[in-house]
């Protein structure tokens, strides 16, 4: 599979591309700094640059590939005007960018209980911005999975987590995370569902299952 990555020098991306290279796919990996060309190069992505933030029409950087992941963000210290430029209207443009290039299959990191939001001003926009990205992905006709996860750590992978349409609030590990987004993109049956993920005792195979089953009845 040929997978594009956008966010691909984030903490999640950077996560991501070894595993997507163990299971044989080729990455492409956007970055908007060429200084982080190198690092993404090692950790498995072809690294192109491109600035979301300044190029309305991205088809040309994701390219013609089999599937795509929106794990880019503003990050920590950013104001609310780039909650706007990059969470939402970078995950608008990935949807453009995929149906411009014939490429179905797109996977959001997104953010747990994003239609309810609280903190302060910067953090509710945050809130709104993903909101309306997860809105537009729905939407849009694409193959979508939405993975949502709880309060993000750098602790290390368990392997176990507990991922459904609707979880109390938890925390999980950025490396269970690109664990379960990794294993998404391996089962076609994830696509169309907007998922949860906190840490939890289900193995990341079992976990998806279970969530495909519970969201089949609902």
């Amino acid at each position: 599979m040929r997978i594009t990555v956008l966010g691909a020098h984030g903490k999640i991306g950077m996560l991501l591309h070894p595993i997507f290279r163990s299971n044989g796919h080729s990455v492409t990996g956007i970055i908007r700094n060429p200084d982080h060309s190198e690092a993404v190069q090692k950790a498995g992505a072809h690294p192109v640059v491109c600035d979301i933030e300044k190029t309305d029409d991205i088809s040309e950087a994701i390219g013609n590939v089999d599937a795509v992941v929106f794990a880019a963000g503003a990050g920590p210290g950013s104001g609310a005007e780039r909650k706007w430029t990059v969470d939402r209207d970078g995950a608008l443009k990935l949807i453009d960018a995929a149906r411009k290039n014939g490429t179905s299959r797109y996977v959001m990191i997104s953010a747990m209980n994003v239609e309810e939001p609280r903190g302060n001003e910067v953090f509710q926009a945050y809130q709104k911005a993903k909101a309306e990205a997860d809105k537009a992905l729905r939407e849009s006709g694409l193959d979508y999975t939405i993975i949502r996860p709880g309060k993000l750590t750098d602790d290390l992978s368990t392997g176990r987590v507990s991922l459904g349409p609707d979880l109390n609030s938890g925390e999980v590990s950025r490396s269970d995370v690109a664990a379960v987004v990794a294993e998404v993109l391996e089962v076609p049956e994830t696509a169309g569902f907007q998922w949860d993920l906190t840490s939890g005792s289900d193995e990341i195979d079992h976990a998806i299952r279970k969530a495909i089953s519970q969201s089949e009845e609902l």
